[in-house]
């Protein structure tokens, strides 16, 4: 039988998405905006002291172990690991595991809403990077996806140091523009991503971190998905596809395997068509401007 942890006080907090500008395994800095996808994390205090049980409702097979880890270094950071323990349900409608930020959302949300429930405060960087050292502990990051981190946490568009932890400027989105997701059925983990092979494109996406540093983020992300899918042997035709169709920019997410396309709305329904030619799943999502919160 699972085991049953008896509840003493309880949080719940919002993250919400977010999409690759110019991803920054290669380079050390990178670009990413929020979107309206969300991760609500419930945590109930225990006193089980250090036992964390953990559940992904939205997705139940996978490994709960970026959950876990979060909530001992939240427990860490007060110094009451050895008071208190946490039962955790999290619940999501960002696919897991297809470059997503899915990692980012949910580790957003569980350290926010497990300082919540502690009854503690920390500043708004103090939660991304016990969130940043979990993504490490779990061994789900590369770089430590500092760029997904902020703009997850902080919605609208962020340029990131994740070498240094620094944000370096933060962008308001047009409200304008629609988001698409291609989401193929298959699931590729960021944790086992050959970092060798992505030495050579470094050139390449220096240059994508240039645009995004100008303002030109729908060149950066275009650039930056057609150089990664190179390195990464994607194929391609889904992002040129979608910009055939009318999408603004249009490249792989993350370390894949979705791509995401910017569209005027006026284009929407074309690149729609467009994507669901290709074998997956075709997800809308606006721009997140908003912080992370608990409700």
């Amino acid at each position: 039988m699972p085991r049953v942890l008896s509840v003493t006080r309880s949080a719940v907090a919002i993250a919400h998405g977010a999409a690759t500008i110019v991803n920054a395994i290669a380079l050390g800095e990178g670009a990413a905006f929020g979107v309206d996808l969300w991760t609500k994390a419930e945590v109930g205090i225990t006193d089980e002291p250090s036992i964390v049980l953990g559940e992904i409702s939205s997705d139940p097979a996978e490994s709960t172990l970026l959950i876990e880890k979060t909530v001992l270094r939240v427990l860490r950071k007060f110094g009451v690991e050895k008071q208190f323990g946490a039962k955790v349900r999290t619940t999501s409608n960002i696919p897991i595991a297809r470059g997503l930020k899915s990692s980012s959302a949910a580790a957003n949300a569980v350290a926010l809403a497990s300082v919540a429930a502690l009854a503690k405060e920390l500043d708004d960087f103090a939660v991304i990077n016990i969130g940043v050292d979990a993504a490490f502990d779990a061994k789900v990051t590369v770089t430590g996806a500092f760029d997904d981190s902020c703009a997850s946490y902080f919605g609208g568009v962020v340029i990131t140091d994740n070498i240094n932890r620094r944000l370096l400027r933060r962008s308001v989105l047009p409200e304008d523009l629609k988001v698409l997701f291609h989401v193929p059925s298959k699931k590729a983990y960021t944790g086992e991503t050959d970092v060798n092979r992505l030495a050579m494109i470094k050139p390449f996406v220096k240059t994508a971190f240039e645009e995004a540093w100008k303002g030109n983020f729908w060149m950066a992300l275009t650039l930056n998905g057609t150089v990664y899918s190179s390195a990464l042997d994607y194929d391609n035709s889904v992002a040129t596809d979608a910009l055939s169709a009318g999408a603004l920019a249009a490249g792989l997410c993350g370390k894949g395997p979705a791509v995401t396309a910017v569209v005027p709305d006026e284009k929407l329904d074309s690149v729609k068509a467009a994507l669901q030619q290709h074998e997956g799943e075709v997800l809308q999502a606006r721009f997140n401007q908003e912080k992370a919160t608990v409700v």
